[in-house]
């Protein structure tokens, strides 16, 4: 798959994501004021629902992240980790 379209797929599934999370904390973090007090949560369990949106949305930033990482790895001169013998051949010539 071409380096552009990749990315563009990339893009959108993040913008996807972002939306979709969002969505949630904002549900999350919405005013019970529109129910009677009768129907609100408590505090603790009000408390655990915001856990429970933000944490989520925390892990899909690291595996948005990582993915990033995934298809973009550092160009940085070095050997190719997956070439054993460019990698004996930068360490000097020893195979550790």
């Amino acid at each position: 798959m071409p380096a552009s379209l990749s990315d563009a797929l990339f893009w959108v599934a993040v913008a996807c994501c972002a939306g979709a999370q969002l969505l949630i904390l904002r549900a999350a973090f919405a005013s019970r004021g529109s129910r009677p007090p009768a129907e609100s949560l408590p505090p603790v369990r009000r408390a655990v629902e915001v856990v429970w949106a933000i944490v989520p949305a925390l892990a899909l930033a690291l595996l948005l992240a990582a993915t990033w990482r995934a298809m973009h790895p550092p160009t940085d001169g070095g050997p190719p980790a997956h070439d054993p013998t460019a990698l004996s051949a930068a360490r000097g010539g020893r195979l550790t």
